[in-house]
């Protein structure tokens, strides 16, 4: 309606409610009267004045926002519709000639979502994180990541990785060696090492020791493109690549960590294998059919009572050297000085070996 013709009814109205509103009030005073000297009086009257004056008032606040907003509501309305139909126009606009799908994703693949990872306890005076995260076969995988202490007393730093690779299938290397962060964060106490996240991947399912696999076909391993790109998004890390991020392997996990450093030493700077046992022809191929310049290099490191694995460290050295391409070129280095009164002394020793050796070989990269 015009913005002149809504004044008529609302001067109108005013009026009438001007009026009843002073009828309700000689009524009311009538009525108290009466009741002070006990007459009998009709209340009737009182509240067909009072609803007709409430009727009133709201026909006039109706009336007094038409000619307020004269129409500006509406278009208020149409023009928020607008807004909210133009994020979808211009996706529309924006796709590939031919397709409209609702929810296409872009033709590069489908948009990453960022992985969640919950506290689920505290080793070593740090934090331990899961998450879950695709891997290759499209099946979610445990990932778990340890922070140091450190991690929270230095908001801006970001921290170098180690991968942590385990021995058993469908397991992390944490559960298998609870002790490990202990022996990661001895190094960083004795002034050994820097602080590192350490990233430890749900191993290749399929056979009960999925290193032996990893180690005749590296592309199983576990720390995969997927995985390094959800820690990145989710953690304060160096990036990935050799001067930033290292691979350690304890006992059965130990091939997994030596495959993955000898398949991409253009991904890791270094790795650790600690008191394994080792497929040497098969880590040989995978060490020759290596791509890029950069030479692996691969600490094997066993306690000093362990005969077995000191020659399984030295043969698999001498295997690599005499083998062709990237392997030969690879720098191998045994420690076998560890001793102590006990196994699980000699294993937080070596991690704590380990530890140092990574650290001061992503301190300087090749």
């Amino acid at each position: 309606m015009p913005r002149p013709l809504l004044v008529v009814p609302l001067v109108v109205f005013a009026v009438a409610g001007i009026w009843l509103a002073r009828a309700v009030l000689v009524r009311w005073r009538d009525l108290k009267a009466a009741q002070t000297y006990e007459l009998v009086a009709e209340q009737r009257p009182l509240l067909v004045r009072a609803g007709a004056a409430v009727l009133c008032g709201m026909c006039i606040t109706a009336l007094t926002v038409a000619v307020t907003f004269d129409g500006r509501g509406a278009r208020g309305v149409e023009q928020a519709r607008a807004v909210a139909a133009a994020p979808a126009a211009s996706a529309v606009a924006a796709a590939p000639s031919g397709d409209t799908k609702h929810g296409a994703p872009p033709e590069g693949g489908p948009t990453p979502v960022a992985t969640q990872f919950r506290v689920i306890g505290h080793p070593a005076e740090g934090e331990l994180l899961e998450g879950s995260v695709a891997g290759p076969d499209g099946r979610p995988r445990a990932v778990r990541v340890w922070v140091p202490a450190q991690y929270r007393e230095d908001q801006s730093a970001r921290f170098p990785v180690i991968v942590l690779h385990a021995g058993g299938a469908r397991t992390t290397a944490d559960a298998e060696l609870p002790d490990v962060f202990d022996g990661i964060a001895s190094a960083v106490k004795l002034g050994r090492a820097r602080p590192f996240v350490v990233v430890a991947p749900e191993s290749p399912t399929g056979t009960a020791h999925p290193c032996d696999l990893v180690a005749a076909a590296p592309q199983a391993v576990a720390d995969d493109t997927a995985l390094r790109t959800a820690v990145g998004a989710a953690f304060r890390t160096l990036p990935a690549g050799p001067g930033g991020w290292g691979v350690l392997g304890i006992e059965g996990g130990a091939p997994c960590a030596a495959a993955a450093v000898l398949a991409r030493p253009d991904l890791y700077g270094a790795a650790a294998a600690v008191s394994g046992r080792y497929d040497t022809a098969a880590l040989a191929q995978t060490g020759a059919a290596a791509p890029g310049t950069s030479a692996a290099r691969l600490l094997l490191a066993a306690a000093k009572q362990d005969s077995d694995g000191l020659a399984a460290a030295r043969t698999l050295q001498t295997t690599l050297r005499g083998g062709k391409g990237r392997a030969a070129q690879a720098e191998v280095r045994i420690s076998d000085v560890v001793q102590d009164y006990s196994p699980e002394r000699e294993r937080l020793r070596l991690v704590r070996i380990a530890v140092q050796y990574l650290a001061e070989s992503l301190a300087h990269p090749s």
